[in-house]
């Protein structure tokens, strides 16, 4: 008895008897001020950001394709053009070399004009059509595929000749808001055309200098294709998220059994498929040592080793969770009353199952601020126009100093250079905030990370104070607050905000160092030797067993913090040291709970996850026109996006059933240390949970003495 009384002392004295203590705190004062001013003053530089890229920025670059003059098609003057046509699409072969790609403005070197609809049939300019006058050729059969301002009375060959006019069509459709022709068209036998140069080539060359461009503006590409994709597929995680909280809710025992069953019949399910497809390759005598060494890593499906080794790794699984369930299957009970308990609380308190809704409304702000701030940071700059002929190795262009500055609103007029305009070149990066563009990313990001986590943190704190104060009503519900969750929110608001930003803050800058070994480990990949590699996966690891570990400590001080009102530091300390004397109950009860709520958010992300797959892919057929899947660059990009916020909606909506049961664990043990279940020092707990988490077969002292 000594030495574990020595052993428990080591963690901190136990909690002493208070008369005057009825629940969270009231009279309380503001903790960690200092953090909260440092916190504040960052959310206003980050506001001074979202204003100055707002200024600088310019979104419609990555929105809207341009025409050759820089401006935008499907905007302004050409809101009814929203496509863009290429004149010769041939041109865009050769510029397959990067240099060149800059030295254009990531554009091809051929005339681009916004036209209303791209060209639904092949049509080339007749030889005696060249004669003939623009109008003629162009305007009175609906070509209206020419360069703003050509006039009716142009000669065709002269317009030809000064490419303001497209000497063949081919049919085309949109993709990205461009005119991209069909693969299958046939190229027109047009001087300067190799034979050998197709479509496919062209539209090639084409991309090339589309993936030329920054990865940071592809991906906002995307995001400004599929954004409204992206928001329905998040508020599918919402409803599967009410919905799984409303059967935990109603029915724990069964559905947590249902999970359990579904994981073994899963589980055997793959060892019968692994012992089929083992026994007819061990009847074909397809074996390994007839394959050989391959890198070819499909190849190894078709031997029976392979389907072996997944059998026995899939039985000792099985083994293994059949043998959990025999030897903790009091375990189990325990955790599944533990929801049950936790779904009285909620029952008393309903307002707090739709508290996610403001957690989930928070966020969508903090990740649409983020967005749209970074988006107008990646745009920022001014235009800048050069001058640009087709042929500018002519001699009648010698005396014509190309790239130079000019203004595209005065275009030039020069007869002894063909073709000499002012186009779109790129946009300036010689401003300030062009060249502190790094930095301001990297400040935008901390920012997405810190308010993420604060936003996280407020929810853990408010829900954590309306379940404390349920647990900590003597008679129930009659001694419950009136308004729990709101006066919770409010307390924390006004006495917490710097608490919540200190132990955000501590998770950020482990999540940022994540980040950039990660971003480090990308770059240096293909130059690392084994001893490197190994170094740097040991880094992550213990990374992210650091950041685990913040998590845990965080979401327990969170707890304390509710209920004393003292600050981070304190609560933390407290919090580690109540677990420590208890290591057993938490490591067993608090975990297995977690475990069990775990499967719901696998069952929500992975929901969400395989219908935003098969969507993005285009493999859900027959939806309509207003349903079908957007064009992207990177189609995972929005499937990654929306698993990654589905498990943010599901972590904040379980977080309630979450918070609930940490709550009532932690307030479970400092009521088993603060009374002792006599008349005068009763236990706050109910019976039930009295019963539960006590040993089997031991009655606390005073049980009977208290009324329920």
């Amino acid at each position: 008895m000594g030495g574990k009384q020595d052993r428990n002392e080591a963690y901190g004295k136990p909690a002493k008897y208070d008369p005057s203590f009825r629940g969270p705190i009231r009279n309380r004062s503001c903790t960690d001020v200092i953090c909260c001013v440092l916190f504040l003053l960052f959310i206003l530089g980050y506001i001074v950001v979202g204003i100055v890229a707002w200024v600088y920025g310019d979104p419609r670059q990555v929105l809207y394709p341009r025409n050759s003059t820089g401006a935008y098609c499907g905007v302004g003057a050409n809101k009814d053009k929203p496509y863009l046509l290429y004149f010769n699409i041939f041109s865009c072969v050769l510029t397959t070399n990067v240099i060149t790609v800059a030295e254009n403005g990531l554009q091809c070197p051929t005339p681009q004009v916004c036209v209303s609809s791209c060209p639904e049939d092949a049509w080339t300019v007749e030889v005696n059509q060249l004669s003939q006058k623009v109008g003629e050729v162009f305007y009175t059969a609906n070509r209206n595929f020419c360069l703003p301002g050509v006039p009716w009375d142009m000669p065709v060959i002269q317009s030809l000749q000064q490419e303001l006019c497209p000497g063949f069509l081919l049919p085309s459709t949109p993709a990205l808001g461009r005119c991209v022709p069909f693969l299958n068209s046939t190229p027109p036998e047009l001087p300067g055309i190799s034979g050998n140069t197709s479509i496919s080539q062209g539209i090639s060359g084409l991309f090339d200098i589309l993936n030329a461009r920054d990865i940071s503006v592809k991906i906002f590409e995307d995001f400004a294709q599929s954004w409204y994709w992206i928001l329905t597929a998040l508020g599918v995680a919402l409803v599967l998220s009410l919905l799984f909280i409303l059967l935990l809710r109603l029915v724990a025992g069964p559905l947590v059994l249902v999970l359990i069953l579904g994981v073994l019949g899963v589980l055997a399910y793959g060892i019968y498929h692994c012992w089929e497809e083992y026994r007819v390759l061990r009847d074909e005598g397809a074996s390994i040592t007839q394959l050989g060494i391959t890198t070819n890593l499909s190849a190894y499906r078709n031997v029976q080793e392979t389907w072996l080794a997944a059998l026995i790794v899939l039985a000792v699984l099985e083994g293994i969770l059949l043998l959990m369930l025999i030897f903790l299957r009091q375990r189990i009970r325990i955790a599944i009353a533990l929801l049950e308990e936790a779904s009285k609380a909620v029952g008393h308190m309903m307002s707090t199952l739709f508290y996610p809704l403001v957690t989930f409304v928070l966020l969508l702000i903090c990740i649409v601020y983020w967005a749209m701030t970074a988006l107008y940071l990646a745009t920022s700059g001014q235009p800048q126009y050069v001058l640009w002929a087709p042929n500018a190795s002519l001699p009648s262009c010698g005396k014509v100093q190309m790239n130079t500055s000019c203004n595209p609103m005065a275009q030039p007029v020069n007869s002894s250079c063909p073709g000499l305009r002012c186009i779109f070149q790129s946009y300036s990066s010689t401003g300030l905030v062009q060249r502190s563009l790094f930095n301001l990313q990297i400040y935008v990001v901390l920012a997405l990370f810190w308010t993420v986590n604060w936003v996280l943190a407020l929810g853990q704190c408010v829900l954590a104070g309306a379940f404390a104060s349920f647990y900590w009503a003597f008679q129930k519900p009659q001694d419950i607050p009136t308004f729990p969750l709101s006066s919770a929110f409010i307390r924390t608001l006004r006495y917490h905000i710097g608490s919540l930003a200190f132990g955000a803050l501590i998770l950020t800058l482990v999540q940022m160092a994540r980040v950039i070994l990660e971003y480090i480990d990308n770059k240096l990949r293909g130059s690392q030797n084994p001893m490197a590699r190994c170094i740097m996966c040991c880094f992550k690891c213990c990374l992210w067993c650091l950041e685990k570990f913040i998590k845990f400590l965080n979401r327990n001080a969170y707890i304390m913090i509710a209920v004393y009102g003292k600050n981070f530091c304190v609560s933390a300390k407290n919090a580690f040291m109540l677990l420590m004397r208890n290591v057993v109950r938490v490591v067993v009860l608090d975990k297995v709970t977690d475990l069990l709520l775990l499967f719901g958010k696998l069952l929500v992300v992975g929901g969400v996850g395989v219908l935003s797959f098969f969507f993005f892919t285009g493999r859900i057929q027959g939806l309509g026109r207003h349903f079908e899947n957007p064009s992207l660059n990177y189609y995972w990009l929005p499937i990654m996006v929306s698993i990654l916020g589905a498990y943010v909606i599901a972590s904040g909506f379980f977080s309630v059933f979450g918070m609930c049961v940490d709550t009532l664990f932690l307030c479970f043990l400092e009521d088993l240390e603060r009374n002792d279940g006599s008349a005068d020092r009763p236990y706050y707990m109910s019976k039930t949970l009295l019963k539960i988490l006590s040993k089997r077969n031991e009655a606390l002292p005073g049980h009977k003495k208290r009324k329920k």
